[in-house]
């Protein structure tokens, strides 16, 4: 196999999560910029990573980076790479580019050289002067910043937020890496009551689940890269095998999920069974002010309402204000809330113990970590 350079996409902010995703996998050697983090493997890693990644939003393929000032430039570096190695005859490959602070920075321009010079590169291989684009698809990058293009392969398709439980959508909904990203910040553990009182359509309880039962979030999809000729269907045939080994199934799990709507209810539900999660995740409706529980050491993780639109902004922040009293009967939990409302803290009357910038689609939200006192440590008998 070779030693490919591929390219794991995230949201800013959470780059640090995917990394240590990577780490676990067992992908050690990478580098962590932002909105990505850059990491070696074979044609395995394509198959592993797209199928147990949580928080990325891609997988690419790393054809190449060099500085280009010019479109002659672009143009004989980008068909120098080896394209022909890579892509088919009967291949679509459509390009699509980003230019920023670059020289060059006319993306349709940039695009269209790109797309020449694999024409060309692929002309002088397969000896023909068009191609039909039937087969496979290879979704090519361009990405230019501050006159360093760097040239990639999606492998995955759609994002992988997609992980194809989620038929239904309600409003506003979060996307299923962000919560992942929310979950794995948190340190939870399995063995921890996890809750989340505005659950909406259920994706961070889900997503929870998901991970106590170790269920790799791609088992339920395909991939762009699963039609490429060049990683031979047996890679993906073991991937699969080795995430349904690693998958624990009667894991017992404490996972709540609350909210006031039914209608959200309804589809929380829906998704959990769709997920194959169901039995781990206790739902119901109950508003935020009813939130109690008799456990000890809990874990609230939840994406409150933000109140953006006109009119909403005083119900909010009356929310939070509620919020801060209820969770405070909670003596020993700790909470974990996002929003994009910069004055939640006074609001819900406490200082957050630590905060992290992090983006809910294009909204800059803080990530508000409050800590309890942790669990008292298990005593084990180890007399006979």
């Amino acid at each position: 196999m070779s030693k490919l350079q591929l390219i794991a996409t995230s949201a800013f902010g959470i780059e640090a999560v995917t990394a240590r995703e990577l780490k676990k996998l067992g992908y050690l050697e990478q580098k962590v910029e932002n909105g990505k983090v850059t990491f070696s493997g074979d044609e395995s890693a394509i198959c592993r990573t797209n199928l147990w990644l949580r928080t990325a939003d891609r997988i690419l393929l790393k054809m190449g980076e060099f500085k280009a000032l010019s479109f002659e430039e672009l143009f004989e570096k980008t068909k120098a790479l080896p394209w022909d190695e890579i892509i088919p005859v009967d291949a679509e490959f459509p390009v699509e580019g980003k230019s920023i602070d670059s020289k060059l920075f006319s993306v349709p321009d940039c695009q269209a050289i790109v797309k020449k010079a694999v024409v060309e590169k692929l002309k002088q291989k397969y000896k023909c002067e068009w191609f039909e684009e039937t087969g496979p698809r290879y979704r090519i990058e361009v990405a230019l910043l501050k006159d360093i293009v760097t040239l990639t392969i999606d492998t995955s398709g759609a994002g992988l937020h997609k992980r194809g439980y989620r038929k239904l959508v309600g409003g506003a909904p979060l996307k299923e890496t962000l919560a992942c990203a929310m979950i794995l910040i948190s340190h939870w553990k399995k063995d921890r009551i996890l809750l989340d009182p505005f659950c909406g359509s259920g994706t961070i309880p889900i997503e929870a689940a998901m991970i106590g039962r170790n269920i790799a979030p791609g088992l339920g999809r395909e991939f762009d890269a699963e039609k490429w000729p060049t990683i031979p269907q047996s890679l993906w045939d073991d991937a699969r095998d080795e995430a349904y080994d690693m998958m624990v199934e009667d894991q017992e799990l404490r996972i709540h999920g609350s909210d006031i709507d039914e209608n959200a209810m309804s589809l929380a539900r829906y998704h959990a069974k769709k997920a194959g999660v169901e039995d781990a995740i206790h739902l119901q409706r109950l508003p935020m002010s009813e939130i109690s529980s008799r456990y000890k050491y809990g874990i609230i993780i939840c994406n409150p309402p933000y109140g953006e639109r006109l009119g909403e902004r005083e119900a909010v922040e009356d929310l939070y204000r509620e919020m801060g009293k209820v969770f405070k009967k909670l003596e020993t939990w700790s909470y974990y809330v996002i929003t994009s409302n910069m004055d939640f803290e006074k609001l819900f009357s406490r200082r957050a113990d630590k905060k992290r910038k992090l983006y809910n689609g294009r909204l800059l939200c803080n990530y508000y970590q409050f800590f309890g006192p942790p669990p008292p440590k298990q005593i084990i008998n180890t007399q006979q």
